[in-house]
């Protein structure tokens, strides 16, 4: 098995948490990417084994609107930065991945700034798709072009150029080369041409061992990218929205079912990239109606079968709404020095990675569901099994099982009759049962 499938990913948006300028004017460098070296201690202690690591190279606002793909952005850093930034990740066992943004790029890149200046003589007028010189945009060039989101800002890349092709293989082989980096995130890849995603594919083989490719797709069948062809993994948006609202409407039949839906598109074991929040979508403890949910959200998203991924300062439970149509609340810097570790969020957070990294069953453990209804949740990953509830009430479980378990987080004992597992739970909890004969770690 790879790294990756035993991974709980932690994800930094690097210019919101590092409280960079909102726009770029590259005109110096200010190396606050060595302030991320102190977070690596977090991601250790805290139990994070990867590192997410967002938008990272020169751009002129947001990171999305590339500027330089092999330059690392100068609010930033340099590219020692990063190269020493993913060299002590890696001496800690923690693995790192890129945001990679091959779909579109900013204004500010060579090739569209020569398509502005040379127009139709631009030797880079076939690297951009719909290019017309007829036609205008928001930002009165004399000529218009395909686009992401109806973004003038981000002119969409012609990926069945070859030209534009081996520019993206050639930054990624120096990505690998200049930084030592594990793996891709690549943006927008539900709107990526899946020819092109297949090439990536072939290219990462000579990359790295066990170079991960994920993807980040909103909508669709998750198995048209993900397959021996394309990619590793995708970004599982149907059960982030499920975890929040399956709790907020008290139904667990839709994060059940959506679940099941996932597997009914023929993944087999593929291991969807799991979040309840990012820096695109509010919080989770914005978004949960009772924050007594925080709890069993977060042990489905550590233990339905998928690689589970926190957003910064989300183990410490804070808020972040959209407002005014700004993303700016979602990515707050954050000092190191006034993180709250006696937060119970945190300590919820911190005990779930522990159990992770160390009951294999939810890496590998195959998935059975044992009771389920509306407020309450039951399943099994190998021999270990796993109770929710998201009810004001007391619920009675009653599982066909038999042996004895300890709570992994409560320390509580259960011992099973006449091949019965039968006990209440309170309202708006869970629990990892793990059986007693494992060393009594837990007790």
């Amino acid at each position: 098995m790879a790294w990756y499938d035993e991974a709980v990913f932690y994800h930094i948006y690097p210019l919101g948490l590092l409280g960079t300028p909102e726009y770029n004017d590259h005109s110096h460098q200010e190396h606050r990417l060595r302030e991320l070296k102190s977070w690596i201690g977090h991601m250790k202690d805290s139990g994070f084994t990867a590192l997410y690591l967002g938008p990272c190279f020169s751009s002129g606002s947001h990171g999305y609107d590339t500027a330089d793909y092999r330059r690392v952005d100068e609010r930033l850093g340099d590219n020692e930065d990063l190269k020493e930034l993913v060299r002590c990740c890696h001496e800690e066992g923690i693995h790192v991945i890129l945001d990679a943004v091959l779909n579109h790029t900013g204004r500010e890149f060579f090739a569209f700034r020569d398509l502005k200046e040379n127009r139709e003589n631009s030797r880079y007028r076939d690297w951009y798709l719909d290019v017309n010189f007829w036609g205008n945009n928001s930002y009165n060039d004399g000529f218009s072009y395909a686009n992401w989101g109806g973004h003038d800002l981000l002119p969409k890349l012609n990926l069945y150029n070859p030209e534009v092709k081996e520019y993206h293989k050639e930054t990624i082989r120096f990505w690998v080369q200049e930084f030592d980096i594990d793996g891709l995130r690549l943006d927008a890849a539900d709107v990526l041409d899946f020819g092109f995603m297949h090439e990536l594919r072939e290219l990462s083989y000579g990359l790295k061992e066990d170079f991960w490719l994920l993807g980040e797709v909103i909508h669709g069948e998750y198995s048209r990218w993900v397959n021996n062809d394309m990619l590793d993994s995708v970004t599982d948006y149907a059960l982030h929205k499920a975890l929040y609202s399956g709790h907020n409407d008290h139904n667990y039949f839709e994060i059940a079912h959506t679940f099941k839906r996932q597997r009914d598109m023929g993944l087999g074991d593929t291991r969807l990239y799991h979040f309840v929040d990012n820096h695109d979508v509010e919080r989770i403890i914005t978004k949960l109606r009772d924050k007594r949910h925080y709890l069993p959200v977060h042990i489905l998203l550590y233990t339905l079968p998928g690689i589970p991924s926190v957003y910064y300062g989300s183990e410490f439970g804070i808020e972040g709404r959209k407002e005014q149509g700004s993303d700016a609340s979602l990515r707050p810097a954050l000092a190191i020095e006034d993180l709250p570790y006696d937060n119970e969020y945190y300590q919820i957070i911190k005990k779930l990675n522990y159990i992770h990294n160390t009951e294999a069953d939810l890496w590998y453990g195959d998935y059975r569901e044992l009771q389920l209804t509306t407020t309450k949740y039951a399943f099994s990953r190998g021999d270990v099994l796993i109770t929710v509830t998201n009810g004001d009430s007391e619920e009675f479980f009653d599982i066909i099982v038999s042996g004895s378990y300890v709570g992994a987080l409560s320390g509580r004992e259960l011992v099973s009759d006449q091949g019965r597992l039968q006990f209440a739970m309170e309202g708006c909890s869970g629990e990892i049962w793990i059986p007693s004969a494992r060393n009594g770690q837990y007790e």
